[in-house]
């Protein structure tokens, strides 16, 4: 099954039409397709759905549910951020749960993927060029999706490292900052969840390979950890991008199948078809 679930419209910061991602996941060959706007997350995230844009984009993606039934399945989901509203609302087919913001030192929230510049900024100015404190705070956020029962999927993991592609910021391999990472990852494998193999900064040149990380990714498949294939789409000709990348990286790590949202809930999918 060609399936993507985390795709971003225009409702939120996504740059096409529902109607255009529908057709162009037909035109690509997709067997369904999810949305998943961000969820309410305001003042942090203003781009994030207002209840206003929540209804039209919930009303949205059911009007082309109907429109494509006979050629696309498409699913309603939301993008849920621990800062922002919780939806545990029955209307959604799935919830991806992420961590965008974290608490400095100060007590104000900041952005961990804005843009590299800011990252840098954050990292020097409010943790004094610790980076294990930086991670610390970022993972601490990540792991109360673990206590999240309506989150389904756990969103790009390691999203700090977004700007740290050439180790700029940090080692991957860092003993201390995989201990971190893990601990997190032992707590998300204990309540469920699974883990999303995300191609969202590959077609931005932020990153050349999905998140997370190919030493977590293994520490993931050798705990027990479940993961799916995702492109965080926020632009319709990106909507498999890197997905063959994302399938040699779970199968390097020993993943024989992947999760697929069926209209039977979540079911592993074969890697070797």
């Amino acid at each position: 099954m060609k399936q993507n679930l985390h795709t971003h419209c225009r409702f939120c910061d996504g740059k096409d039409t529902i109607e255009d991602l529908a057709r162009t996941a037909i035109d690509k060959g997709f067997d369904s397709l999810g949305f998943s706007s961000h969820g309410y997350a305001h003042p942090l995230d203003t781009c994030s759905l207002d209840d206003e844009r929540e209804a039209a984009y919930i009303y949205s993606v059911m009007e082309a549910r109907i429109r494509y039934k006979d050629r696309l399945k498409i699913w309603l989901g939301i993008e849920e951020d621990l800062t922002g509203r919780i939806y545990a609302d029955p209307a959604f087919d799935y919830v991806i749960a992420s961590c965008h913001f974290i608490p400095t030192p100060s007590g104000e929230w900041k952005p961990v993927d804005y843009s590299p510049e800011k990252a840098r900024e954050i990292l020097e100015e409010d943790f004094g060029g610790d980076f294990l404190a930086y991670a610390r705070a970022y993972y601490r956020e990540v792991k109360k999706i673990a206590a999240r029962p309506e989150a389904d999927i756990v969103g790009h993991l390691d999203l700090l490292m977004k700007y740290n592609e050439q180790e700029a910021m940090h080692p991957f391999a860092d003993p201390e900052y995989l201990a971190l990472a893990q601990e997190a990852i032992d707590m998300l494998i204990a309540s469920g969840k699974i883990f999303e193999i995300n191609t969202g900064a590959m077609p931005r040149g932020y990153r050349s390979e999905p998140y997370p990380h190919a030493i977590l990714l293994q520490y993931i498949h050798d705990h027990g950890g479940k993961v799916c294939i995702t492109s965080d789409c926020h632009a319709r000709q990106n909507l498999d991008c890197g997905f063959d990348i994302a399938r040699a990286r779970a199968r390097a790590a020993g993943f024989d199948e992947v999760m697929v949202l069926t209209d039977n809930g979540f079911e592993p999918e074969s890697l070797w078809d």
